[in-house]
């Protein structure tokens, strides 16, 4: 016993911290945390830190460079050449054999390049500013994607707790009202339709209830992912699916003022629009000359033996300096297919540009009238979920005085559990259609 109690001991302080670890989450606790560790958004940040380090290397590239070279040559067999003779004093029409140079030689140079004009370089260097926008905005466009999926996940999970514990409700009743029948029926006071009748009702909610809890643990593995934690994690929902609906329900965000402009999906078609005009300006650049400037300096050495690195080896130096002008004259028209084709696509962004602009306002107003319709459908399933607990209570009261029948009861049973589902679906539609709303109001 009180090696127990001594375990208990160790063992308790071990829970309590184990406890303490698991997460919970409001919604708006979800939709921080997913925002700083979901993995879509994690890789939307590298993205922009990526276009950052594009940007610098393409500006870099019209930069100084400088670049070193070293080449080594060992002649395993040197060539022969052969002189007339008599320029060593022998006998004309003679040659003699001589051998040029010596075995081994090594160069060493180090060449500076300056880039002095560049039509394509200063195009270039203009659109890593579009670049990094686009990456910036489109940023913005998965963080809401996130906030989206977070919402409704968080939704479902709820959805499906509150399932699970009126299936439970139901299924308790159905039994009491199978185990009350089977005594009368026992007793020679009913009929066995009625036992069968609330047998096949029980038989259909105890499904509809193991559903209800397999979709409880995979929707909480969904949330989970949309969280960036592991989809194993037992996470908390610190909000109840009515409380949370009700707080949802705002129609001044009905008449909230849009300005297109901060809709994500306008900037990124705008982003479209000015990568196609740099395109443009591309292709045309390439018909400018251009102007590069460089200098090096090196030093060759000569010897038989592998000596360039002793101090007392002799080193020659060169230096050069020069400018190369390209200047292009003709292409066959290459380049103006190409200037041609950067125009019909320019073109085709704008076409693209006011499309999107309109769907957007279609969107918008799509959205709006979603999520009215959200809102009526709540209100009047709420409604009738209390006109079918009422009737399914009356007929409870009839079954069991000798009123109606079995076949009765089970239709106002399954009008209830009808109703029971609608309600819970229209407060999911409210939380949704609401951030549907908010996203393309860039809320």
């Amino acid at each position: 016993m009180r090696k127990t109690l001594i375990t208990l001991l160790f063992i308790l302080p071990w829970l309590a911290s184990a406890q303490d670890t698991i997460p919970s989450f409001s919604l708006d606790q979800a939709i921080i945390y997913a925002l700083e560790h979901n993995y879509s958004a994690q890789n939307a940040q590298r993205d922009i830190v990526d276009a950052q380090k594009q940007k610098w290397e393409t500006i870099a590239s019209g930069l100084p460079q400088i670049n070193g070279a070293i080449s080594y040559q060992n002649q395993l067999k040197q060539p022969v050449s052969q002189i007339p003779a008599e320029f060593f004093g022998g006998e004309p029409g003679t040659y003699q054999e001589v051998v040029f140079g010596q075995a081994q030689s090594m160069s060493a140079t180090a060449t500076l390049t300056q880039q002095i004009f560049d039509g394509s370089y200063i195009v270039g260097v203009q659109a890593t500013k579009t670049f990094l926008d686009y990456s910036q905005n489109n940023k913005e466009k998965t963080e809401l994607d996130v906030r989206k999926s977070v919402v409704e996940a968080y939704g479902n999970v709820l959805l499906a707790q509150e399932s699970v514990q009126i299936s439970e409700k139901n299924k308790a009743t159905l039994e009491e009202n199978l185990y009350e029948t089977k005594r009368i029926y026992e007793n020679g006071l009913g009929d066995e339709e009625s036992v069968d009748q609330l047998q096949i009702t029980l038989s259909t909610v105890d499904n509809q209830l193991k559903n209800a809890r397999r979709m409880e643990k995979i929707t909480l593995q969904m949330l989970n992912l949309m969280l960036g934690l592991p989809i194993e994690t037992p996470t908390v929902l610190t909000e109840n699916l009515d409380d949370l609906s009700q707080s949802q329900i705002d129609l001044r965000l009905i008449d909230t003022a849009f300005n297109i402009e901060n809709n994500v999906d306008y900037k990124l078609a705008a982003n479209l629009n000015d990568q196609r005009y740099f395109e443009l300006k591309l292709a045309k650049s390439r018909a400018l000359p251009t102007l590069n400037a460089f200098i090096n300096y090196g030093g060759n050495s000569f010897s038989n033996n592998f000596n360039f690195l002793d101090s007392g080896q002799q080193w020659f130096g060169s230096s050069v300096l020069g400018i190369d002008l390209n200047i292009p004259i003709f292409s066959s028209l290459g380049r103006s297919a190409s200037t041609q084709r950067a125009k019909i696509a320019l073109e085709k962004a704008k076409t693209q540009f006011t499309e999107a602009q309109e769907q957007i306002r279609l969107q918008l107003e799509s959205a709006k009238s979603d999520y009215i319709l959200a809102i009526e459908q709540y209100g009047t399933s709420k409604d009738n979920l209390e006109l079918a607990e009422r009737i399914e209570k009356k007929n409870q009261i009839k079954y069991s005085e000798g009123l109606a029948t079995s076949f009765e009861l089970r239709q106002a049973q399954t009008q209830l559990y009808t109703s029971q589902q609608e309600y819970l679906q229209s407060m999911v539609d409210v939380i949704n259609k609401k951030i549907a709303l908010e996203n393309i109001l860039n809320q």
